[in-house]
């Protein structure tokens, strides 16, 4: 019987970079203006055998890494205000999109830098699936979604103009961050799995999986549906559940939020060869309760997965573990870590 012919679209072949520039088109040059590359061309990186220990990145460096770029938009804008008064509701969207974009481009480049020193999971039998030549677009109109919808929900939903950054509500922040990490994890837990073991559910899905080696660019590589639960649904649906709870859920807070989201979304999706945590407030009761997400956890995901599948969290392992959905790493076992040579994630 004949082999089926694999449908153009899903190539994941990723050549661009070295094609001449007078083919490269909107796309190609956007991502090559920004320099969110997760590799650079002609450089090296190391391939580790999979039996050779993990190195440990510690975790308050995460905190450090995501709070600093958390709070100094929160702090610029307060300044603002003390000088100028409130700024309008379009730009604040506008000042808040802005810096979701300079974070998450300077997060890129910041983990390219570390993925060059290090290498990455599963890098002795593949290496990190590029761009892909047919997707340019797709992605950068994914990117794109993210860093202008995302924003645009917060301030509609939350934005309150008598409301300053100086008034986050702090004995809240660390329960609410935490809290927010799960119950989102929860709703993507729901479509995830659902989305895996669903006929009618996983043709939306079925793109992000064309990648098995993902970086972080294709974070949100998907098709139109799944990347309207991702950047919208799951976020809007998650406010509104921690609103039911009784959380306050200012707009604030939310964006501290988001960012620990956003990070580990990125982190998540970029293969590197380290033990790293999904980085939450709760992270040290997780890990005593074996309910911590590390990222190799989500690269088995894309690696293993397909339509039965595993390891359907993004920021911790709880429902996977409540609902047995987890599996044994393979480089990041307990046994094969290594504490003395850690990892160190620049800040800037």
């Amino acid at each position: 019987m004949a082999t089926p012919m694999r449908n153009p679209k899903d190539s994941m072949t990723s050549t661009w970079r070295t094609w001449e520039k007078s083919q490269w088109k909107f796309g190609h040059w956007l991502l090559e203006v920004l320099d969110v590359h997760h590799l650079n061309l002609g450089q090296d990186v190391p391939v580790h055998d999979k039996s050779e220990k993990v190195p440990y990145a510690p975790e308050m460096q995460f905190h450090r890494w995501v709070l600093i770029h958390a709070f100094v938009p929160l702090v610029l804008h307060q300044i603002y205000i003390n000088y100028f008064g409130l700024p309008p509701s379009w730009a604040v969207f506008v000042f808040y999109s802005l810096c979701l974009e300079f974070n998450a481009v300077h997060e890129v480049r910041v983990l390219r830098r570390v993925g060059h020193k290090i290498g990455f999971f599963d890098g002795d039998k593949h290496p990190r699936d590029g761009v892909p030549d047919v997707g340019v677009g797709k992605t950068v109109q994914t990117v794109l979604s993210v860093i202008i919808f995302r924003p645009m929900v917060t301030v509609f939903l939350a934005y309150r103009a008598d409301e300053t950054p100086a008034s986050i509500r702090w004995g809240w922040l660390i329960f609410e961050t935490g809290m927010y990490a799960l119950v989102l994890d929860f709703w993507y837990y729901l479509f995830h799995r659902s989305a895996h073991e669903s006929e009618h559910l996983w043709k939306f899905h079925r793109t992000h999986h064309l990648t098995k080696h993902p970086n972080p660019l294709l974070t949100a590589y998907a098709d139109k549906v799944q990347e309207f639960i991702d950047v919208i649904g799951t976020p809007v649906i998650t406010y509104g559940t921690m609103k039911l709870m009784g959380f306050p859920m200012g707009f604030y807070e939310w964006w501290v939020c988001q960012q620990y989201v956003v990070f580990t979304e990125v982190l998540g999706h970029s293969g590197l060869r380290m033990i790293a945590t999904a980085v939450n407030p709760w992270t040290s009761l997780l890990r005593v309760l074996d309910m911590e997400l590390l990222l190799e956890d989500h690269d088995l995901h894309h690696r293993k997965g397909w339509k039965n599948s595993h390891n359907y969290g993004k920021q911790t392992r709880v429902w996977d573990r409540l609902f047995r959905t987890s599996i044994p790493r393979i480089e990041g076992h307990a046994d094969n870590i290594d504490y003395v040579n850690t990892v160190e994630i620049p800040l800037w």
